[in-house]
């Protein structure tokens, strides 16, 4: 969520060219679809799709609140859209208005996780899937989105739990997609190029973040 710099919305849905797997491909000018389309696209086919259990989490001690659906992409990330980036997010408010404009059809933006100043973590939409939180169709399809509760000009609202709880997330999501841990891998929604969005602030600790996240990613989960 955070801070607008701007009026402009984020990621919406946008229709892909049908494929037909076994048959004829039908499209306009008989064009030949490429071979990175159909590589995104083989997991439509009946019978690809990653097994999925309702209210399953990926992310231990996570608890599962699920977004709306219209806030977020069906997808089966890594194999149809790979994953090289994390994207910190700050909500410009309560825990409880985040989760509550996650779940609404109209809000039209999530991230997968909200994280609490007390260290709680929600996960609302499956990493598998792309959710509509980094203003950037590109980004969103590459990256994992994490909220944390609070307003970017008061800095009192980034707790030391708070920190700590994101730091072991952003390392368990980096040792999953071998993600390097570093600032170009691990970005502010600010640094979304076209975003709308000033957070997470002046007021985030990088350093003290980073530095986090690479001692958890060296402890055993």
């Amino acid at each position: 969520m955070g801070e607008r710099k701007a009026s402009k919305d984020g990621d919406r849905k946008v229709g892909r060219r049908a494929l037909l797997i076994g048959g004829t491909v039908a499209a306009a000018g008989s064009a030949v679809l490429a071979r990175d389309e159909l590589a995104r696209l083989w997991w439509r086919t009946p019978g690809v799709e990653k097994p999925r259990k309702e209210g399953e989490v990926d992310y231990a001690g996570a608890r599962w609140v699920a977004a709306s659906d219209a806030n977020w992409r069906r997808a089966d990330r890594p194999d149809d859209y790979g994953i090289d980036m994390v994207v910190v997010h700050v909500t410009q408010g309560s825990f409880d208005s985040a989760v509550k404009a996650f779940q609404d059809p109209g809000h039209r933006a999530a991230a997968h996780y909200i994280v609490r100043q007390d260290g709680h973590v929600t996960q609302m939409i499956r990493e598998l899937d792309v959710a509509y939180h980094a203003g950037n169709r590109d980004y969103n399809e590459r990256s994992v989105g994490i909220e944390h509760e609070g307003f970017v000009d008061r800095p009192q609202d980034l707790t030391d739990g708070m920190y700590e709880a994101s730091a072991r997330l952003t390392a368990r999501i980096c040792a999953r997609y071998d993600i390097p841990v570093d600032r170009e891998h691990i970005i502010g929604h600010v640094e979304v190029p076209g975003t709308d969005h000033t957070d997470p602030g002046r007021h985030w600790d990088w350093d003290k973040y980073m530095r986090l996240v690479r001692r958890a990613r060296t402890t055993p989960a």
